[in-house]
């Protein structure tokens, strides 16, 4: 996901996973550490990111990448919150599917999968419960497993109903859920209950929540108990991490946290986080931080740092430091035998009916699907952006006979909100340039309406801060500005749902002829 910085200094530099990767959930296998986070609609499902040393972190695998079926899932439902775990040398993958989202009810669907190796082979999905959601497992030193969730009760007033957490003992021979379900936490004043973790310490078993939604007042909350089952007690300062006092911190919507346990007994916490553009606008998404922690004498868990608020730098564990080669995707000829990994797609696997590299070598040719709006088939391939300053561009050709087909560079958030850069027809220009743009669901057509005559056409997005700027060029001719900036503010978490904006390209035939366009190049870099 953009450059490996090699530190020389050993300071964990926030945050560590830039771009879409909010709900991380993280844990230590031996000499390695695993970091998953949520991919909602987009495909591949569950990127595992891979450390020795908590500073540089690396791409390995998606674990979702067969068994998946997203068609037809709304906006930022798909996959919420997985948990990873390791115990006797097998890990243990917990995640829901949500198939709807939006209240009263969550039809909200929790898996188990298990592998040896943490690039797999995983085993099939196995079933657990539904209608609740952010479910994890934990391991106790007696061998029994318990299983924890959000409990969700539609009958609340209100918007809050998530009504505490629960938890049940699972079975892994016989890969079930059994005997009683307990209730073991209500929450706090702060609402919102989720993302539940449990770790054991000194004869305390300890709960670590997300509380206060995720957006501004999200918040880390710890409670404990000397029996799993409860009663909990809430830490007296909680919350224990938040950015919801102080809007300039550069780190925002601070919580959801999960804790790891360094060879050395140092302790640090995983953590959701954001950069608001300006202080108001998540475009990058819900990003992934680390904070170091510790646990005081009277057996509270603690930020090192002091105070609750998030560290944009932190002091690294006491390890050797471990960069890796970097795996950057600056730019993609498209001259390889598969999709890099950065690429991604919404709700289902790229298939070569739609997605090819090898119809002509060097260009990817993407043949057209349905529209922007599209729950089912849409043809687009994007990448996070992880900048809040970068360009992106491409070269694409493409011969459209309609006004219902069209091929370019969108900025995407979800079915809702984007922006789209793309090659049309024109009854009067014939082949032509257009934006259009959806902002929270109102269509927009911008007035413009660029002649083309060259068969490539080169286009570019320059991103800055919350506004954008399309220019194109013809052949190898000179770039022009295809419009004064347009602004993104849209494409941002507030109001619209949980991913962050993504840059891609796309194409659709909305006459059903598969229209193609073969896309020679693309290239993504940060702007200082």
């Amino acid at each position: 996901m953009g450059k490996v910085e090699i530190q020389t200094a050993a300071m964990i530099q926030n945050p560590i996973l830039k771009g879409f990767n909010p709900d991380p959930c993280i844990v230590r296998a031996k000499d390695d550490y695993y970091i998953v986070t949520s991919t909602f609609e987009w495909y591949p499902g569950i990127p595992v990111y891979h450390s020795r040393d908590l500073v540089h972190w690396r791409y390995v695998t998606s674990i979702l990448t067969d068994h998946v079926q997203f068609q037809g899932n709304p906006d930022s439902a798909g996959v919420w919150a997985p948990a990873l775990s390791f115990h006797n040398g097998l890990f243990y993958l917990v995640y829901t599917d949500v198939k709807r989202s939006k209240y009263p009810f969550k039809d909200a669907h929790n898996y188990v999968r298990t592998a040896e190796a943490i690039t797999g082979p995983w085993s099939e999905p196995v079933f657990l419960n539904s209608g609740n959601f952010d479910p994890s497992l934990f391991h106790d030193e007696d061998g029994r497993k318990w299983f924890l969730n959000v409990h969700w009760d539609y009958r609340i007033n209100g918007r809050n109903k998530s009504a505490g957490i629960v938890m049940q003992e699972y079975s892994g021979q016989e890969q079930k859920l059994t005997g009683p379900i307990h209730h073991i936490f209500d929450g706090t004043d702060l609402r919102k209950t989720e993302a539940p973790h449990l770790y054991k310490h000194e004869g305390y078993y300890y709960l670590v929540t997300a509380e206060g939604g995720t957006g501004k007042t999200h918040a880390v909350t710890v409670a404990r108990a000397k029996n799993i089952t409860g009663p909990y007690e809430v830490d007296p300062q909680n919350p224990m991490m938040t950015s919801a006092h102080d809007e300039s911190l550069p780190l925002q919507k601070a919580g959801h946290g999960s804790v790891v346990e360094t060879q050395n007994g140092e302790l640090y916490m995983a953590h959701l986080c954001s950069r608001p553009v300006g202080g108001k606008y998540s475009i990058l998404g819900r990003e992934t931080a680390m904070q170091k922690v510790h646990w005081t004498d009277d057996g509270w868990l603690r930020l090192t740092s002091g105070g609750y608020e998030a560290q944009l730098e932190v002091e690294a564990p006491d390890l050797p430091l471990h960069p890796f080669e970097s795996d950057d995707l600056e730019r993609d000829e498209f001259d390889g035998p598969s999709l890099h990994w950065t690429w991604n797609t919404l709700r289902a696997a790229p298939d070569e009916s739609w997605c090819s590299l090898s119809k002509r070598p060097g260009f990817l040719r993407i043949h057209g699907g349905e529209s922007l709006h599209s729950l089912h088939s849409q043809h687009l391939i994007a990448r996070r952006q992880q900048h809040i300053h970068c360009e992106a561009e491409t070269a694409v050709e493409f011969n459209p006979e309609s006004f219902l087909q069209m091929a370019g560079l969108v900025l995407y958030y979800n079915t809702d909100n984007y922006v789209y850069f793309f090659l049309s027809h024109d009854e009067e220009a014939g082949k032509s340039l257009h934006v259009i743009k959806s902002v929270w669901g109102e269509f927009e057509k911008v007035d413009v309406c660029m002649p083309v005559e060259e068969k490539s056409v080169r286009l570019k997005a320059v991103i800055q801060g919350d506004l954008v700027t399309f220019l194109y060029a013809e052949g190898d001719g000179d770039w022009k500005e295809a419009l004064t900036p347009v602004s993104i503010a849209h494409l941002s978490d507030e109001g619209n749902g949980f991913t962050g904006n993504f840059i891609g390209l796309c194409v659709q035939d909305m006459r059903g002829t598969s229209q193609f366009a073969d896309f020679d190049y693309f290239s993504y870099k940060e702007m200082t």
